[in-house]
């Protein structure tokens, strides 16, 4: 597991999945709260905490209205 710091804005967003199409839905709700969860995509520069080296990498987060973004993975870099 990637430990890291988003240094920049979040560009090139676009959803993976919606609705019924999150598999992780039911944990989601559970854990965060009940909301219309999303899985989406996106690039940004990071900061990897034990190298603290600066990357450009591609990001994959769940996010709900009202919730906001939760569970944040670096996909690639």
């Amino acid at each position: 597991m990637h430990r890291f710091e988003i240094l920049s804005e979040l560009r090139d967003v676009s959803v993976i999945a919606s609705g019924r199409g999150v598999r992780d839905r039911d944990r989601l709700s559970r854990m965060y709260g009940v909301g219309h969860w999303r899985k989406l995509k996106g690039h940004a520069r990071i900061k990897l905490v034990v190298s603290e080296e600066i990357v450009e990498a591609e990001l994959h987060w769940y996010e709900a209205h009202g919730i906001g973004k939760r569970e944040f993975k670096v996909k690639s870099w």
